[in-house]
């Protein structure tokens, strides 16, 4: 619950500040008498909602090297380092992408994520407890498992889902903002500190809301990964990594919040947190890959 808590956290802070900015834009333009119509709100709420999600985009293999400790291996030392960029180059070259940056992350946990703002400028990073436990045609069916989200563009694609969202949440927040503060003022005009208030809280409670559709895409895309997977390093291979990491279900998921949607894996949740679920539940996600034989 900690890590959806911190994902939503990350997601709801870019809306605030974003959200504050666009209030002193606002007010502004009704310093200098000029009044914004819906059309004009609407554009303003896209441009901050759309490069809130793309400066994370841009930032997101930077900030995942650092938050998750990502060793880059430059100059392969060991033998199992030479295989490792070996498999994720020969996975890159059939997916038709340019080679990832490689790295490694210490965690006993077995775990592995892709990032990067455009899939010929990727990152893929597998946890040491992965490199220990997993056998090498399981590794090759995780790193094909994340190999396949950058081939996908998830990462691009779940940027421009947040965006979208983020532009609707603003604008229907000011939107409610305005019909609150009208609501409760004596005259019956905005602009107030009421609609401001008003306008922050119905933004943090459509964050919510709106973080749900994120979750559900972010579910989604795992079963077209897992797809990928099965078919760059074998639909066996690929089941039997997924019944691995079932088997390690008790496990914690140490990955920071901003870095559990890009994971092969995340916590199990039952009932309405599964809502808030990055991934569907690992069982499904076999089940898929053994219908589609």
């Amino acid at each position: 619950m900690m890590r959806i808590a911190l994902f939503l956290a990350t997601n709801l802070a870019i809306l605030l500040v974003a959200g504050f900015f666009l209030n002193l834009v606002e007010g502004y333009y009704a310093a200098q008498g000029v009044a914004m119509h819906l059309q004009g709100l609407l554009v303003m709420c896209a441009v901050f909602g759309m490069s809130g999600a793309f400066i994370s985009l841009l930032l997101s293999k930077w900030l995942a090297k650092r938050s998750a400790g990502v060793q880059i291996i430059e100059t392969p030392r060991t033998r199992d380092e030479q295989w490792l960029m070996a498999t994720v180059a020969e996975l890159a070259r059939d997916a038709g992408i340019k080679m990832p940056e490689v790295g490694i992350f210490p965690s006993p946990v077995s775990n592995a994520f892709a990032t990067g703002w455009n899939k010929n400028a990727a990152l893929v990073a597998v946890s040491e407890g992965l490199l220990q436990r997993f056998r090498p045609e399981e590794v090759k069916a995780v790193l094909g498992h994340e190999i396949g989200h950058v081939a996908n563009g998830d990462m691009v694609t779940l940027t421009l889902v947040q965006g979208v969202v983020n532009t609707f949440v603003m604008f229907f927040a000011r939107i409610i903002g305005q019909i609150v503060d009208r609501a409760i003022s004596r005259d019956g005009r905005s602009g107030g500190i009421g609609q401001f208030i008003a306008t922050m809280v119905a933004q943090m409670l459509l964050g919510i809301l709106a973080s749900m559709i994120v979750f559900w895409f972010s579910r989604w895309r795992e079963f077209r990964a897992d797809a990928a997977g099965a078919h760059l390093a074998g639909r066996s291979n690929m089941i039997a990594a997924l019944e691995r990491l079932q088997a390690e279900q008790g496990l914690p998921n140490d990955l920071p919040g901003e870095l559990t949607a890009f994971g092969i894996k995340s916590d199990f949740k039952e009932g309405l947190t599964a809502l808030m679920m990055t991934h569907p539940p690992l069982e499904k996600r076999i089940a898929a890959l053994r219908a589609a034989a």
